[in-house]
């Protein structure tokens, strides 16, 4: 298909309102894997409604709205060809359990890698709080448009992501994904039927629905939060990964975490299954200390 780039470029985003309950933040938090152990406080808090609390990499999913360029026809995204193909989130402040967000898009750039390799959509979503109008988190992504390359004379490389070090992880964590997992995520707001119907997945090269890119990010949070944040939403302050190969729903997610420097630390994710890395280059900072994140947050509301 023929991406029209100036018109995709020039695409006339706006402010979103999403309104959210304490269904769908509950919803979003099972989907990531919280819930596991349905007696660990820790991980109660982000699935019941007494003392809820936000998981910390939602807003991914809040934000996900102004989208119809990806299916409006005098674009030409071949939507069935796309994936995840890199996620950021940078939090300023922590997300209410029920609430309202305000989300603009803009795209930041769009690189030709050829016909035979695609393009690559850099994005960016500016999350603010809908009351209060005060910055929530920003998102910045890419997508990997593998049946839109060949648009441009223009072929330009991208930068080298971070490397995870040549030694063992000082800590490994693996969640399991449930075989609906997919089906369970997609309620959460996209609705993309990569993840859902079995002949637009095998359409698009897979041999079964895949899990959403946007998913796995938020099972890598879970076990980062865990690790080094001992479930404790505010500490969380930013998360970086590079999306590599699919997860097929039912898999099993292995986090390795190296940390580097107080307060930071890399990582990767594997399937165990077929012992092949998933997400890579993963990046992630947080406050050592619940209070120094508290300090952080005092002002967002």
């Amino acid at each position: 298909m023929v991406l029209d780039y100036n018109r995709l470029m020039s695409w006339p985003f706006r402010d979103v309102v999403r309104h959210y309950d304490d269904k769908d933040t509950i919803l979003y938090a099972l989907s990531v894997g919280l819930g596991a152990d349905p007696v660990d406080p820790r991980q109660l808090k982000f699935v019941y409604e007494k003392g809820l609390q936000a998981f910390p990499t939602m807003p991914i999913i809040l934000g996900m709205t102004d989208t119809g360029f990806l299916t409006d026809p005098s674009i030409g995204i071949d939507l069935p060809k796309m994936l995840h193909g890199e996620s950021s989130l940078t939090i300023h402040a922590p997300l209410s359990p029920v609430g309202g967000i305000i989300s603009r898009m803009r795209i930041l750039d769009i690189i030709d890698k050829g016909a035979a390799k695609g393009a690559l959509l850099y994005f960016e979503r500016a999350i603010r709080d809908a009351e209060s109008n005060y910055p929530l988190a920003t998102e910045r992504g890419c997508f990997v448009l593998r049946g839109n390359g060949g648009f441009s004379d223009d072929v330009r490389k991208t930068p080298s992501p971070r490397a995870v070090p040549d030694r063992a992880p000082d800590h490994v964590f693996a969640l399991s994904t449930l075989p609906q997992g997919a089906l369970l995520y997609r309620l959460t707001g996209d609705r993309n039927p990569l993840h859902a119907d079995p002949s637009v997945a095998k359409g698009a090269g897979f041999e079964r629905p895949i899990l959403h890119g946007s998913c796995a990010y938020g099972i890598a949070g879970h076990a980062v939060l865990k690790v080094l944040c001992d479930y404790e939403p505010q500490r969380l302050q930013r998360m970086d990964v590079r999306f590599t190969a699919p997860v097929l729903p039912g898999e099993t997610i292995q986090t390795e975490i190296w940390q580097e420097h107080q307060g930071s630390a890399l990582f990767r994710c594997k399937v165990i299954e077929r012992n092949r890395v998933v997400l890579d280059n993963g990046f992630v900072e947080y406050a050592a200390t619940n209070a120094a994140s508290d300090s952080r947050g005092s002002a967002s509301h």
